[in-house]
């Protein structure tokens, strides 16, 4: 009987067996790994959903543009139709080359008719969203060079993560097909709703 007590005594004393911290350690790290995988491919798939919903109401308003006043430049200093709806071709073609971490391409002169790039911007929308669609997820923290504003030599440059200057580019888009707008009304065209109703595409 004694015996068992002294046993038994010896068991509740005894010491329970205690998680090294590097077993713990090694236990986290996956699930680390997993959030960052989800947070990555959550950024990719907004890039593509917003691109997608700003191509498709940049494109109706440059089908809305009337081919006959392509040459209207609404001031001295402005560029014409033509030249800003080429704008939105350029800045997909920028986009993509600082997205594969391709340097140059330069500034070509716009195609003398405006449906030639009407064409290439829906083209141009198909291929930025699939190059977006192929990138590996972690290339969207990947850094490069682009200017931040003005320096004493030209344009003072700055590093941009890829994930930073692909919304940047989408915001002038957007910028710019505000500005575009306005030419389509100057130029006696229908303007389409964009954010909501507009004069010529009422919602009642």
């Amino acid at each position: 009987m004694a015996a068992k007590k002294k046993s038994a005594r010896a068991a509740a004393t005894r010491k329970k067996p205690v998680a090294k911290r590097g077993a713990a350690k090694r236990t986290a790290k996956p699930k680390a790994r997993s959030s960052a995988r989800a947070t990555s491919g959550q950024v990719k798939r907004q890039l593509v959903e917003a691109f997608q919903r700003e191509h498709e109401r940049t494109r109706k308003v440059l089908r809305a543009l009337p081919a006959d006043q392509s040459e209207m430049r609404p001031h001295p200093r402005a560029k014409n139709m033509r030249e800003l709806a080429f704008m939105f071709v350029m800045e997909q073609g920028l986009l993509k080359r600082m997205l594969l971490g391709e340097q140059g391409g330069g500034m070509p002169p716009a195609p003398d008719r405006l449906d030639a790039i009407i064409e290439q911007f829906e083209r141009g929308a198909g291929d930025l969203v699939a190059t977006i669609q192929r990138m590996p997820d972690s290339a969207f923290e990947e850094t490069i060079q682009f200017p931040i504003g003005p320096g004493p030599n030209g344009p003072t440059m700055g590093d941009w993560t890829k994930q930073a200057f692909a919304w940047f580019l989408l915001a002038d888009q957007i910028h710019h097909r505000g500005q575009m707008s306005v030419y389509l009304r100057l130029a006696g065209g229908r303007v389409p709703a964009i954010y909501g109703p507009s004069g010529d595409e009422p919602w009642r």
